[in-house]
């Protein structure tokens, strides 16, 4: 894909969703922070059915905190892996409290210093709590990214790199959103709806369905 079909992909992506979000409810910085590390192997829907419970008597540092494990732990029972991710946001919060004030840093080593929070969930943080022009490279936006030619790359960050390089910076802020969207509703793993793609044209994809 040369730049001029990577600026018209944008282009149709921005012109169809002016204003791309997450899908994670959230109102603060450390809102995003626990959703973010709860949403590893697990579905925004799920998150956000436990998080409701979760941050309408919990949603500070301090007051996850104060609940603990044991009182932590049955708000994200229903969510993948809920041990060690219940372990992970405690250990965050301690390190929050002692080292930032109880708000969520606004540096990509600060955040990454944090247990459960590794570089695309760093990129999340940064790009949508904070306006960072990252671009955090999940599974769905590999796959879009390798699948359409946009930006190729054996792992995800030679994915992240190209994407970084490739993307003109006027749609930096959003290509994150844009493109997982597009991953998980158009452009899906098993069968992607190429009819009904509004890049399709632009696509590299050859085995295109029909």
């Amino acid at each position: 894909m040369n730049a001029e079909k990577r600026r018209q992909l944008y282009e149709r992506l921005a012109k169809a969703n002016p204003n791309p979000t997450t899908e994670l409810n959230y109102r603060s910085p450390f809102e995003l922070l626990v959703s973010v590390v709860l949403s590893a192997q697990a579905t925004d829907v799920s998150v956000n059915k436990a998080t409701a419970k979760l941050f309408a008597v919990a949603n500070t540092a301090d007051t996850i905190l104060a609940l603990g494990e044991d009182r932590l732990k049955p708000y994200i029972r229903t969510i993948g892996l809920f041990n060690s991710k219940a372990k992970n946001i405690l250990g965050a919060c301690e390190i929050l409290v002692e080292q930032h004030g109880g708000q969520v840093p606004r540096s990509r080593e600060a955040l990454e210093a944090l247990p459960g929070v590794g570089r695309k969930t760093a990129n999340v943080i940064l790009n949508t709590a904070f306006g960072e022009p990252t671009i955090a490279v999940d599974t769905h936006i590999f796959r879009v990214s390798n699948r359409t030619g946009l930006a190729t790359g054996k792992d995800v960050l030679a994915v992240e790199k190209k994407l970084e390089r490739f993307t003109p910076d006027e749609f930096k802020r959003d290509a994150h959103h844009w493109l997982i969207l597009h991953g998980r509703y158009v452009c899906k793993a098993r069968k992607p709806s190429c009819p009904e793609c509004l890049i399709a044209d632009l696509c590299d994809y050859k085995p295109k369905t029909v």
